[in-house]
């Protein structure tokens, strides 16, 4: 009878490891596709290389004045738009999710109206808003005429602003669902108040959830900018357009324009960056061997 405890004798392999030779695979496709991708670069800045753009007027009036003042008021534009956005989102998501069937019913008839029309056709409604409502005020006590209060710059705001508040409402909403419920209920538990839970519990982590759209929507709302120029506001695209209706130089202007676009885009992604690592401390997991803090 064999014992249990027997093993039998491991033997080497009949072959040295190493003498092996580790062949590396060779990826034909990546190669040809990398070739095929740097040919057409090449065919395209060769085009415009040698195409008819007069690469000195793009030098000349890429920091003309009034670029300069259109560029500004793309900058600030965007800030104050989207500022309007977010308190706008955040009230109208904290509505929506109210047990108020009425706070809930507003929500609702807000978000479904900005979001189902078109951007520009609602700057134009704002635009000509005094067409509706000739003057502005409490009637017997202070008025204006409303074409002295809905400038450009104030029909832009409201037409972007309000326009961003419906989309940044489901961002929020969607932010405040991703926080377990049972830390509501637990803040709820111990005496806090709805508002004091949203703002110290369920806001700061859903912020993890809440910023990386909110970022795309700010490096949108950059460009959405543009769509002012129909109710003549003077940002960057527009004042190019000015430029190029007195000197012909179409493409050119077009091109300053392009540049400044990507600029500021390329800054507001950097800090978009920066901001979602800052705000996903906690979350993130530890790399391999390494013990979170």
């Amino acid at each position: 009878m064999r014992n249990a405890s027997y093993q039998p004798e491991m033997t080497a392999p009949d072959y040295d490891l190493a003498r092996l030779q580790i062949v590396t695979p060779r990826h034909y496709g990546r190669w040809l596709a990398a070739a095929a991708i740097l040919l057409v670069l090449a065919v395209l800045v060769k085009a415009f290389a040698d195409g008819q753009i007069a690469w000195r007027v793009v030098g000349q009036f890429f920091t003309a004045p009034a670029i300069m003042a259109g560029l500004v008021n793309t900058i600030i534009m965007t800030v104050c738009a989207m500022a309007l956005g977010i308190l706008l989102g955040v009230v109208f998501a904290v509505m929506a999710m109210a047990p108020n069937p009425v706070l809930k019913g507003v929500a609702a008839l807000y978000i479904w109206f900005f979001r189902g029309t078109p951007l520009i056709l609602q700057l134009l409604l704002w635009f000509n808003l005094a067409l509706v409502f000739p003057r502005l005020g409490i009637p017997d006590l202070f008025s204006v005429r409303t074409v002295e209060v809905i400038t450009p710059f104030v029909a832009t705001l409201l037409g972007l602003g309000i326009n961003q508040g419906a989309y940044t409402a489901e961002v929020v909403r969607s932010g405040i669902l991703s926080v377990d419920s049972g830390q509501t209920e637990a803040a709820q538990a111990i005496g806090m108040t709805r508002l004091a839970t949203l703002r110290r519990i369920v806001m700061p982590q859903a912020m993890r959830v809440i910023i990386p759209p909110v970022g795309n929507e700010v490096i949108s709302m950059v460009k959405l900018t543009s769509v002012a120029s129909v109710i003549q506001y003077s940002e960057i695209l527009r004042n190019a357009q000015t430029i190029y209706y007195a000197n012909s130089f179409v493409i050119e202007l077009l091109f300053v324009a392009a540049i400044w676009y990507l600029a500021v885009v390329t800054v507001l992604s950097v800090g978009q960056h920066f901001l979602e690592r800052h705000f996903a401390k906690g979350h993130r997991r530890p790399a391999a061997g390494k013990v979170a803090p």
